[in-house]
């Protein structure tokens, strides 16, 4: 399944965001990441977000798109990593 994930998190918490997300998917932007991943490792990845954020201050977006149609994608200004693969 496709995902993309935005987070916005305290600094005290941000690295440690990035730093779990990027294990799991690929970095895109600041507090961006997309990728393919199983229900399996969404599901990994949902709580160990659990135990870093805190609910009170800090978000965290997922958007998922299980039936597998092609999404547009257009980049403009500087692409932090290339993942045309994904998409």
């Amino acid at each position: 399944m496709y995902v993309l994930l935005v987070y916005d998190a305290d600094k005290k918490r941000a690295a440690k965001m990035l730093k779990l997300c990027r294990q799991y998917l690929n970095w895109i932007q600041n507090s961006v990441f997309e990728g393919e991943l199983s229900e399996t490792k969404l599901i990994e990845l949902k709580h160990k977000i659990d135990d870093i954020i805190h609910d009170d201050t800090d978000s965290v977006i997922i958007f998922t798109n299980k039936m597998n149609y092609n999404m547009n994608k257009e980049i403009l200004g500087n692409e932090r990593m290339s993942t045309d693969n994904f998409l």
